[in-house]
């Protein structure tokens, strides 16, 4: 406990430092840089912005909610990360849901890490911090991906070493965005997984596509089942069943009278050379008996 009270006591005695003038830090060339860039300072909440370059844009209310009455407890745990700006001025690169939850329960500081980036690198950082995170949807993660080739120029090998993922992994998360726009929104929602989007993906058509989609949601197929689909969409049958062979005049004309006999539909097979099988279907004990007694007053 006397030690996390000392770092606190730490991180407002270099909250002071920033808010004197004199003390200005633009680069980690400049007088005092070394003590402030890479610690842990107390923050003023209403001195930090949001991060432009932020990838997430969902945030689960209730979850936030959560996270604030856990920090209403115990306090930030983890400090947030941001970048320094102009005099007393910082902008958020990791750490979000924190600052959030703590706006919510209405703390006026925040213990936070300071950096000096560029907006290259600020970008850079929010994203690849993001992309490590569990709760991120899996369009979140290939959006973040498909921004660190747009706007860092970022090759898909390069990212591979940044995030720690396999270049494979990496690519079926990208391949995610050739998914009609709705079912991106489906799997954002939670309407179906990334398994389901990686097996509908196979198909080019959009419009196909939005078929599959449609069936996974109305039948609650499993990412088995619409792997099976999709097969099936992709190599249709190409002959049809056949058709059944045309029953002889004298079977049809007989049928009706077997079938008004017997009380059921009465089904006959004819085969080519002419000799056929007569089926009479019964659906109980009760009914295969009264049938027998039909055939025996019938002798």
């Amino acid at each position: 406990m006397a030690k996390a009270t000392k770092k606190q006591a730490l991180g407002r005695g270099l909250s002071a430092l920033l808010k004197d003038p004199s003390n200005d830090i633009n680069s980690i060339q400049d007088k005092n840089a070394d003590t402030i860039i890479g610690n842990i300072v107390e923050l003023d909440i209403e001195a930090i912005e949001i991060n432009p370059f932020q990838p997430r844009t969902n945030f689960n209310e209730e979850t936030l909610r959560e996270l604030a009455s856990s920090i209403r407890e115990l306090g930030v745990i983890q400090p947030i990360t941001v970048r320094k700006m102009e005099f007393n001025k910082f902008q958020l690169v990791s750490g979000e849901r924190r600052f959030r939850a703590s706006k919510l329960i209405g703390l006026q500081t925040i213990p936070a890490y300071i950096r000096i980036a560029n907006d290259q690198e600020s970008l850079e950082m929010a994203l690849v911090e993001n992309i490590q995170r569990q709760d991120l949807d899996p369009i979140e993660i290939a959006l973040s991906y498909q921004r660190l080739i747009d706007e860092i120029a970022l090759t898909q090998e390069q990212m591979s070493e940044r995030v720690g993922k396999k270049r494979s992994t990496i690519a079926n998360y990208l391949r995610l965005l050739r998914l009609d726009p709705i079912i991106q929104t489906g799997m954002r929602d939670g309407f179906i997984s990334m398994g389901h989007g990686r097996a509908i993906i196979n198909i080019e058509d959009q419009e196909k596509q939005l078929e599959i989609y449609e069936k996974i949601i109305s039948d609650k197929l499993s990412v088995r089942a619409t792997e099976t689909l999709v097969k099936a969409y992709q190599n249709p049958k190409e002959t049809k069943a056949p058709e059944p062979e045309e029953l002889p005049k004298f079977v049809k004309k007989g049928i009706k009278d077997f079938s008004e006999y017997f009380g059921h539909k009465i089904n006959v097979k004819v085969s080519k050379n002419g000799k056929g099988q007569i089926t009479i279907p019964f659906h109980s004990e009760e009914d295969f008996n009264r049938i027998k007694k039909l055939v025996q007053s019938a002798k």
